[in-house]
């Protein structure tokens, strides 16, 4: 998932996908807490689509404050 798609996106399908990424983060905690994780590098990955949303949320949120 990168900027470019994210900024195309309203900001209700951002919650979705925040909230969605949320999900998912949950269940790597959980696998790693078990040691049922695979793919190590999927954690970081999902931190940083986190990040990227909030931030383009934020940027959306300002912006619209700007212009009111």
């Amino acid at each position: 998932m990168n900027a470019k798609e994210l900024m195309d996106k309203t900001p209700d399908q951002l919650r979705d996908d925040l909230a969605n990424l949320k999900k998912e983060a949950f269940n790597l905690r959980f696998q790693q807490a078990t040691g049922q994780m695979e793919n190590t590098a999927r954690m970081r990955q999902v931190r940083r689509d986190v990040a990227r949303v909030k931030t383009i949320l934020n940027q959306k949120a300002a912006a619209a404050a700007a212009e009111a």
